[in-house]
């Protein structure tokens, strides 16, 4: 049996939400999801998550929310990724680091999946090394299911292409998140894994990432601090759905989303 999963691109500020909550239910429907997943590293204010608004996208029926470099940016996110299994951390980060960074989830109809979060270094964080960990947490998970998802959560292209190819045939799905700008380089990999390099963003595209046009441009134009705002308007969900086959664990569709919000 199929099994299909959307992943959300990095949800920004409240308009992030607000295209979930209108938009969520409609590819729930045209797709028969079993399974929604969303990068919330970005959902509070566009710098970090708390757990309001975590709340906020789980109602609005997203089942798990991976994260990244950002998510310690809000003070109370630290106690609550101890408490919230529904919320990951990229796995790479040092022992002893609050948070899990992979669990396995159910689907409603009872399919277990597992789902893996990880941080690229270049331009990066100094972390520990994402291939040599994914190596690790994939063991571990394929120990209960062999549907593995993995959001990759890094800044250099050829970094996340090459973890693709280094997972391939050992994961469903590597989808990149992190730079706010979807690919069009969605494929299947030649030993079954879905791969785009990044699933792109969720909130106001009348903007620069996200981000009110007039602070990034000042920024650039002085190379002076200014303080960004999230932008409003010309709301878009993007994503990818993945379609895996139950039993193998293997990719069988990748279709990417880029949905205008009404």
């Amino acid at each position: 049996m199929p099994v299909n999963i959307l992943f959300i691109g990095d949800v920004i500020g409240k308009p992030g939400r607000q295209a979930v909550s209108r938009e969520l239910h409609r590819l729930v429907d045209q797709y028969r999801l079993d399974l929604v997943i969303a990068n919330g590293e970005n959902a509070a204010g566009g710098f970090g998550i708390t757990e309001e608004t975590a709340k906020d996208l789980f109602k609005s029926g997203i089942h798990l929310l991976t994260s990244g470099n950002h998510i310690w940016d809000k003070k109370d996110s630290l106690e609550f990724i101890t408490r919230e299994e529904r919320l990951l951390r990229p796995a790479n980060y040092p022992p002893g680091t609050a948070g899990q960074g992979s669990t396995v989830v159910k689907t409603p109809g009872g399919v277990k999946v597992g789902v893996l979060n990880l941080e690229g270094r270049v331009f990066m964080n100094n972390l520990d090394c994402p291939f040599r960990m994914a190596d690790r947490e994939i063991a571990r998970l394929r120990e209960e299911t062999p549907i593995i998802f993995v959001d990759f959560h890094a800044e250099a292209t050829s970094e996340k292409t090459s973890l693709g190819w280094y997972l391939d045939g050992r994961v469903s799905a590597v989808v990149g998140t992190h730079t706010h700008v979807q690919t069009a380089d969605e494929r299947i990999l030649p030993g079954g894994t879905a791969y785009l390099t990044d699933a792109g963003m969720t909130g106001a595209f009348d903007s620069v990432i996200g981000v009110r046009k007039d602070e990034p441009i000042e920024k650039f134009l002085t190379q002076v601090p200014v303080k960004f705002e999230i932008a409003k308007n010309n709301l878009r969900l993007n994503g990818v759905v993945v379609t895996v086959h139950e039993d193998t664990g293997r990719a069988v569709g990748i279709e990417r989303v880029n949905l205008e919000c009404k």
